[in-house]
This record gives C-alpha cells, sequence and structure tokens, in this order.
C-alpha cells in the first residue's frame, strides 16, 4: 500500500508507471498553466477500464497496482510527466467569460492509441489550479460515478465521446450542500482544446496565439487539411461538420447535454462535459433538465440553434486568420456557417430513416417520423423504448404489439401504425432482416437518470452493486441482456427525475 499523503506533500516521483508524452505543453507558455496535483489521504480503486487502456496500449495490471491506483489520484508521478490545467474562456449561457480554464482537472499527457491516434489522459477532481476561482478543485463522487456511466453508455451507442479510464475515490470529503465522498474521474478524449479555447486567446486579441492554436488544431485533429489553400476555412468546415453530426446522433437517441456552452464544445467533435446530462424518458421537444437551465436555453430541441450559435462564436475567433480583408473573412465564415444546417439535417434524417426500418429512401419517409415523433408526444410515450418496440413488434398484427401499450392513447399511435406497414411492405427484405437492422440503432438499455440517481445514492452508502449493473448493461445498449428488463424500463411517476445537477 502507498503511505497516505497530505495536501502540502508534491506528487512521489515513481518508476515504473506509464510514460506520457505532452504535445500540448510544447506549446507557448500562456496556453496552459504547469501544476501538480494536490495528493489524497486514501486513494482506492473503485472502477477501472481494463477495455480502453488495452485500445490505449496501457498496461492494465501496472495501472491497478498500488503505485497505479495512486498515479490515477494524482498521489505519484512517473519521472519528466508534466501535468498542465489548460487556459479556456466561454461563453456560459449567451455570457462571455474571458477567463475560465481548467479549475478542477490536469492533463497528465498524451499516449499513441493502436490506431495510432493520439488521446489526452486527464485527471478530474485532482485539485485546485490556476483557474480554480476560488473552487477546491475536487469533483464528488456522485458527478464522477455519473460521467463514467454516462460516457461509456454514449461510445456504445457509437456517439462520439470522451471516454473513462478510472474513477477513485480519494478518502477525503468534498463540501457541497452537504459533505460527500471525494473521487477522481480519469478521462481519455481526442484531445481538450475546445471552441472556449480559441476565445480565450481572441479575447486578449492574440493573433499569433491563434495561428498556433489553429495549427496544432489542424495537424492534431485534420492533419488532411495541412496542405489546404484556405486552411483556416478548411478547419472551420471539419469543425461544423463534425458538430453538425454529433448534435444529429444526440437527437436521434433523445441526449440532451444540458450545459452546451462554448467552453463545452470539443473542436474533435467528442461529446465533452457531462455535468447535468441527461436521456429523455418520455419524448417531449422542450425537454430540460438541468437545474441551471431555467430559461430552457439548451433544451432538447434547441441543441441544434445552440450549436450553430457556439460555432459562429468559433468562426468569430479564426475572422483574422482566414483573410485580411474583415468583410471577405466574414462572408466566407458565414457561408460555412449555413452548411450546419443541410449536414445535420442529413445524418438526422438517415438516422431516422434506419430507426424506422427504412432500408430505402421515398417520398414521405421524412413526415412518417415527423408523425411518428407527434405521436410520441402526444401519447407522452416512450422515446427510446417507441423505437425499439416497432422491431419488436414486426411480427405482432395490427393492434397486438408491446409498443401501443406505452401511449395514453394506442389509437393515435395505431393510425400512424398503420401507415408505418403499409411503408415498409413496399420494400423486399424479410422481417428478420429488418428487425436486426432495427435493432442495431435503437438500444433497449440506456443510463435512464432514475437509475442514475439511485446508482449514486447506493455508492454514497458504500454499495457500487448498482453502480457496476448500470455499467454493464449500457456498454451493449442493443442486446437483449435477459434479466435486465427493469434497467429498459421507464420510470414509475414517483421515480421520475426532474432536475440534474452540475454536482461542481
Amino acid at each position: 500500500m502507498t503511505s497516505p499523503a497530505t495536501a502540502e506533500q508534491p506528487p512521489v516521483i515513481q518508476t515504473g508507471l506509464p510514460a506520457l508524452s505532452n504535445s500540448y505543453a510544447q506549446l507557448p507558455e500562456r496556453f496552459f498553466a504547469q501544476t501538480d496535483p494536490k495528493p489524497v489521504s486514501e486513494p482506492r480503486l473503485i472502477r477501472f477500464n481494463r477495455p480502453l487502456a488495452e485500445e490505449l496500449g496501457l498496461d492494465a495490471d501496472q495501472l491497478t497496482s498500488p503505485d497505479g491506483v495512486a498515479m490515477l489520484a494524482g498521489n505519484r508521478f512517473p519521472e519528466g510527466l508534466q501535468a498542465i490545467a489548460l487556459a479556456y474562456a466561454g461563453h456560459q449561457f449567451g455570457n462571455f467569460v474571458p477567463q475560465l480554464g481548467d479549475g478542477r482537472a490536469l492533463l497528465l499527457g498524451e499516449v499513441v492509441d493502436v490506431n495510432g491516434v493520439r488521446r489526452d489522459i486527464q485527471l478530474k477532481g485532482s485539485g485546485p489550479t490556476r483557474f480554480s476561482r476560488n473552487g477546491d478543485g475536487r469533483a464528488a463522487l456522485g458527478p464522477v460515478l455519473r460521467e463514467y456511466v454516462v460516457s461509456e453508455a454514449m461510445g456504445a451507442l457509437g456517439i462520439p465521446t470522451t471516454r473513462s479510464l478510472a474513477a477513485v475515490l480519494t478518502g477525503d470529503p468534498v463540501y457541497r450542500e452537504v459533505r460527500l465522498p471525494g473521487a477522481v474521474l480519469t478521462r481519455v478524449a481526442a484531445s481538450h482544446i475546445r471552441i472556449g479555447t480559441f476565445q480565450y486567446f481572441a479575447a486578449r486579441h492574440d493573433t499569433e496565439a491563434l495561428k498556433i492554436l489553429a495549427d496544432y488544431a489542424i495537424q492534431r485533429h485534420f492533419p488532411q487539411l495541412a496542405g489546404e489553400a484556405r486552411p483556416y476555412r478548411a478547419l472551420l468546415e471539419a469543425v461544423v461538420a463534425a458538430q453538425a453530426d454529433l448534435v444529429a446522433r444526440w437527437m436521434l437517441v433523445g441526449f440532451i447535454h444540458g450545459v452546451m456552452n462554448t467552453d463545452n464544445m470539443s473542436i474533435s467533435g467528442e461529446t465533452i462535459d457531462y455535468g447535468p446530462c441527461a436521456f429523455m424518458d418520455a419524448y417531449d421537444p422542450s425537454a430540460v433538465f438541468s437545474s441551471i437551465d431555467r430559461a430552457g436555453r439548451y433544451a432538447y430541441a434547441n441543441q441544434p440553434r445552440v450549436a450553430t450559435w457556439n460555432l459562429a462564436r468559433f468562426a468569430e475567433t479564426l475572422l483574422p486568420l482566414m483573410s485580411t480583408d474583415e468583410n471577405e473573412a466574414v462572408s466566407e465564415a458565414e457561408e460555412v456557417l449555413r452548411s450546419f444546417q443541410a449536414s445535420y439535417e442529413a445524418v438526422l434524417q438517415r438516422g431516422f430513416r434506419r430507426k424506422l426500418g427504412l432500408l430505402t429512401e421515398a417520398e414521405g419517409d421524412l413526415q412518417l417520423a415527423a408523425d411518428f415523433l407527434d405521436v410520441l408526444a402526444r401519447g407522452e410515450a416512450d422515446f427510446t423504448l417507441g423505437f425499439r418496440r416497432l422491431g419488436d413488434d414486426l411480427d405482432a398484427a395490427d393492434g397486438q404489439g408491446t409498443a401501443r401499450q406505452l401511449f395514453k392513447d394506442p389509437g393515435s399511435f395505431d393510425a400512424w401504425s398503420a401507415r408505418w406497414r403499409q411503408r415498409i411492405a413496399s420494400e423486399a427484405a424479410d422481417t428478420a432482416t429488418r428487425r436486426a437492422a432495427m435493432q442495431s440503432v435503437n438500444p433497449k438499455f440506456i443510463p435512464r437518470n432514475h437509475r442514475i440517481e439511485a446508482m449514486i445514492q447506493a455508492a454514497l452508502g458504500g454499495d457500487f452493486t448498482p453502480f457496476e449493473e448500470i455499467l454493464t448493461v449500457v456498454s451493449r445498449p442493443f442486446d437483449e441482456q435477459p434479466g435486465m428488463e427493469r434497467y429498459a424500463e421507464p420510470p414509475r411517476p414517483d421515480e421520475r427525475v426532474l432536475q440534474t445537477f452540475c454536482g461542481t
């Protein structure tokens, strides 16, 4: 066992731990603050993601040893490691904050994974940094478990996302409204470059830093753009396309990010910063769960519009790089931003066709999908199971399937179902093929809010069994998983979670 550390001690330099590179730390010093994590008293491993470690080329046995767990808590470091807190700004609920930065997270470094992709390794909850703004820099157990489960669920759903490598209890309390156990999450990301990172330097009129950052982003995420005649326009195009794809994928699974500030949008196109996120139960386009989103700015249906607004803020930072003629730069940026809607709709429309089991394109398909969403809303039916049971019911006679049981007014569903069955009958595909196709895109299991909250409450009492169960279930969202049906069911009225919280 490692000996307990005090807050005054720096991390111990330890041989035998994985060596990490850090290309971001080679950028100018104004991009980050070099910071040591603050050691914790009694690190204890909650969960380690062995498949992800293998994907990253890391030694799981090494990282789950006492010294490895101490590294994941911030108590021990390999020789030469340079941990940094990244600088960034951001619009928070539409209001610009010129300096935010990593206030409770440290980038330990990077690895090149088995596919040749450079990935960040970051500790969240590792103690205060220069950017903490009087916060304690720590994370409570509940938000760490929430992010672990939801990020892994998103990955299993095929949605670009940061990942969770490990969760560690610190042995130290954190104080929010009440005293809570502290924890540290090890997050893996394509990078932690945000729209807010560009805004940080744009706010300071630091065009030199903007160019360095843009060139680094191109080299790291979009190397195919390096030879473009207009690389910074091409960068904007790539980020717009990535975000259009990402947000459309959110909409297809009923995911609500909850806090789409510009500092929470990664230019890599990954979902990042889960905070008060939620999945819808009953379909409601105006659904909001975040306790701090009182005006519904980031409601489910608003997410595409907000993404476009955020991307406009990103475009503003690139204007000095795109052209010395401001009018020309603005015109170019506006042209690129207009491409978001078409890209988004293409992904969304293709996705809804697949969710309805439509293997070909036909006139009226988009209206059929829109009408199903309307029927779901009016019937207060579960979004996830509404689509899943369409595939389950392919062999059922009209009016006999399980999907109609989800609706307060089954008659409205029956009328729509007759149109849908007529449409799928026009295609030459056997039922088994269509069902397999539908079940590969319509999950049975999502991390439902009431299950997440129950999991957190159990963990606060020392029982991590619900955490392990829900993590197992959402890691295979499209499989039937007999015996786990309770994790697929919508909440009873008394189980509904109406608000989610950041936990910062």
